[in-house]
Order: structure tokens, then C-alpha cells, then sequence
């Protein structure tokens, strides 16, 4: 086998879960937000500013999980009945998502149901996410490269733990992009939500970073070990100057740095898990190798997917150029 193509596609799927945490991240927040505005043309201000965005954003999750199934079907084989609730959840609170999306713009008589359905599917949407996530931190049981566990083993506090926090990291993302791209008393509020959020994440990311190295001795080894620790220091270095740097901007009333330092902590939240995991893409026993499709199937999608990405973050890139500005109380994007 060809020892560089399980490596690029990881890296491909690696990128592109990244996007959508960052894309979707943003959108879910605004949602995750949702209950907090004081009226409806507050919410209707908040639900234009994802407007032109939202579903284009979700692209990136069909390419990382239809990724996984091209390129390592043998780890999809194994996360998936792993995880078959909270996937079944997640996919489920996003269908509810875009539903309230397109139908609360109509609504008369019912609009505070698709407010409800809109809130309750992204806050849903990132708990599971992050559910998923703390379940493969903390391994799956296989046996014969097969997933021999039961149906809950999942729901951890741990895993509840890691939920709570991409919820809290999704309503930062998305309280800094209200900051961005609107004006007015949502713009104050989400300033001070965006605040509020900062603390909470820094609170979950310090939890998570402790709670693993000492229940997890692999990811222990990982940062700890020397020389290890000599070169990954850095690492939760830059986060807190990364943080501090998102407080001060927001404390002087800058509006698009804060977003940047959001997204910037994500990356590095991100990073830092793949010091920990990597090269297991099944932790704690299976590898990018050991679950690798035959290199053919690789390189025949690969051929495919290097076409079409290109076109996928041009078109991206024009959207957001296109509908770039600020919107204001009683605009839209139509």
C-alpha cells in the first residue's frame, strides 16, 4: 500500500472538518443564540446574517463523512455503530434546523414553534457534535477490527463534558459574527454574549486538557514525554495569548479581530487534539493505515475530490465576498 494516500486523505478529511466546525460553527451558534434576543426583529436581524451562508456551510460535512466512508471504510465501520444515536440526533436537529429556517420566514400564527425548532436543532446539532468528539478521545471498544461495545457507551461525563463545550465555542463563534456582520442593540448584546462565551470555553478547554492526560495515559505520553514536551509547549502557549488577544479586542470595540480569535481558538482546540490522536484515526488501536480503503478506491476519488474542491472554496469564497456588509434591524438578504 502506498503510504501517502491514507496520509492526504486524512489530511483532506482533517480540512474538511475543520471548515465545517468553523462554517456550520458559526450558523449553529446564531441559533444557539436565538433565545436570548428580546424581540422578533432582533431574531429576524440574526437569522438574516446567516442567510446567504448556512446551507452552503453544511457542504463540508457531507465531505468529511462521505470521505470517511470512500477512504477508510473500515474505520466508518467501526464510528458509525459506535455512535449511532448521537449521529442519528445530530442529523435529525439539523433536518429541524433548516426546516424552521425556510418556514419561520412565512410563518404568522406559528412563528415561535420555528423560533423553538431553529434554537433547539442547533444547540442539539453541537451537543451531539461534541458527544461524538469526546467519544472517540476517549476510544472505542473493537475487537477483531470490529466495534464490540454496546449502544451507550457514549454517554460519558466526559463526553457530556466535551457537548456542553462545543456548545459553548459554537455560541462564540456565533456571537462574534453577530458582532461582525450586524449593527444595533444585537450587535451590544452579542458583544457581551461573546464575552461571556470566551470565559466558558477557556473554562471547558482547561477541563478537557487535564481531564485527558491524567485518564488517558497515551495522550499523556503524547505531551509529556520527552523531547515531546519541548517541541508541543507552544501549543497551549499561543491559545492563551490567543485568548487574551480575543478579550482585549473585544473590551476596545473591534468588530471582525474577535471572530478571527474565535476561529483562531477552534484551530487550535483542533490542533491539539490531532498531537493527541494522530496517526489513530479509531482510538486507541486502529491507524490511518490500518483502516484505509485499497489504494486504487483511493486514488480514484482522490482524482475527483482534488477537481472538485477548488471549485467548492472558490464558489465559498465568492458567497461570502458577495454578501459581505453588515445587516441592519428590518434588512435581509433576498
Amino acid at each position: 500500500m502506498e503510504w501517502y494516500l491514507p496520509v492526504i486523505w486524512a489530511a483532506l478529511i482533517g480540512t474538511a472538518v475543520a471548515m465545517y466546525v468553523i462554517l456550520d460553527g458559526f450558523d449553529l451558534g446564531v441559533g444557539i443564540l436565538f433565545p436570548f434576543a428580546k424581540e422578533e426583529k432582533e431574531r429576524d436581524q440574526m437569522m438574516g446574517s446567516i442567510a446567504p451562508f448556512w446551507d452552503g456551510n453544511e457542504t463540508w460535512l457531507i465531505l468529511g463523512g462521505g470521505g470517511l466512508w470512500v477512504a477508510f471504510p473500515r474505520a466508518y465501520s467501526v464510528i458509525m455503530p459506535a455512535f449511532y444515536l448521537p449521529v442519528i440526533m445530530m442529523l435529525l436537529a439539523l433536518v429541524f434546523r433548516g426546516v424552521a429556517f425556510e418556514f419561520r420566514g412565512v410563518a404568522q400564527t406559528s412563528k415561535y414553534l420555528w423560533n423553538f425548532a431553529f434554537a433547539g436543532g442547533s444547540i442539539v446539532a453541537g451537543f451531539c457534535q461534541g458527544v461524538i468528539l469526546g467519544g472517540l478521545i476517549q476510544g472505542i471498544h473493537i475487537e477483531k477490527g470490529a466495534f464490540a461495545g454496546g449502544a451507550l457507551d457514549w454517554a460519558t461525563p466526559f463526553a457530556v463534558l466535551c457537548g456542553l463545550g462545543v456548545i459553548a465555542g459554537y455560541a462564540l463563534l456565533g456571537a462574534t459574527w453577530l458582532v461582525l456582520k450586524t449593527e444595533g442593540e444585537v450587535a451590544k448584546r452579542a458583544r457581551k454574549h461573546a464575552e461571556a462565551m470566551l470565559y466558558a470555553v477557556l473554562a471547558f478547554m482547561a477541563v478537557v486538557s487535564l481531564w485527558t492526560p491524567i485518564s488517558i495515559p497515551r495522550i499523556a505520553e503524547r505531551w509529556f514525554s520527552v523531547p515531546n514536551i519541548y517541541f508541543l509547549w507552544p501549543v497551549p502557549a499561543v491559545t492563551a495569548l490567543v485568548a487574551y488577544s480575543a478579550w482585549r479586542w473585544l473590551r476596545a470595540g473591534r468588530e471582525v479581530l474577535p471572530f478571527f480569535a474565535a476561529i483562531g481558538l477552534f484551530l487550535l482546540g483542533y490542533l491539539g487534539l490531532v498531537i493527541s490522536s494522530y496517526p489513530y484515526l479509531v482510538p486507541p488501536s486502529l491507524t490511518i493505515w490500518d483502516t484505509a480503503a485499497a489504494p486504487a478506491s483511493q486514488i480514484f476519488m482522490l482524482i475527483g475530490t482534488l477537481v472538485l474542491l477548488p471549485l467548492i472554496l472558490v464558489y465559498t469564497g465568492f458567497v461570502y465576498w458577495l454578501f459581505r456588509g453588515k445587516v441592519r434591524a428590518g434588512e435581509g438578504y433576498h
